[in-house]
């Protein structure tokens, strides 16, 4: 399943993972401070090289914790990029390929994403939904624990330097 065109000039990015591309479209006119910071993490290369560490089969897959590239799988789900950003609500509602911040509660979010493989209306109003998936959602439902995350390129964006408010 495919969804509609991008909406006109939102950033976009594309993540390749070891089971394919997903093209993410990036809602920045809605969220963006959590588009800034997941663009500055993605342009440092600071997502390359790490796993999606918990897939829970018809919710989501999660990925960026730096400390899913070690050895120790117990630590996985507790690294970050060394700060947190206020939790951007939206008008966005979680859908089928939303694109969203993992967080410990409003207001800790960071660098670990998910992406949802069915709507999770639970979630709404406690997560920010920054992005959601154009192309590739055969891949985020193929996703499993230990995927890798070979690398995330922003594709397009505004002509305009982006900086992150951290908490």
């Amino acid at each position: 399943m495919e969804f509609r065109k991008s909406d006109k000039d939102q950033p976009t990015a594309e993540i390749i993972t070891s089971k394919g591309r997903v093209l993410v479209e990036l809602f920045e006119d809605d969220a963006p401070n959590a588009v800034a910071n997941f663009i500055t993490l993605a342009e440092s290369k600071f997502y390359d090289g790490q796993k999606f560490h918990r897939v829970i089969p018809k919710f989501m897959a999660q990925g960026g914790d730096p400390n899913s590239k070690d050895e120790d799988p117990g630590n996985d789900g507790s690294g970050g990029p060394g700060y947190t950003i206020k939790t951007e609500i939206s008008r966005r509602n979680h859908m089928r390929g939303s694109l969203s911040y993992a967080n410990a509660g409003i207001n800790t979010d960071g660098s670990q994403f998910f992406l949802t493989v069915v709507p999770t209306f639970w979630l709404n109003g406690k997560h920010a939904v920054f992005g959601r998936v154009l192309e590739g959602m055969s891949i985020v439902d193929s996703l499993q624990v230990g995927d890798e995350i070979q690398s995330v390129t922003i594709l397009s964006k505004r002509n305009k330097e982006y900086t992150v408010t951290k908490n």
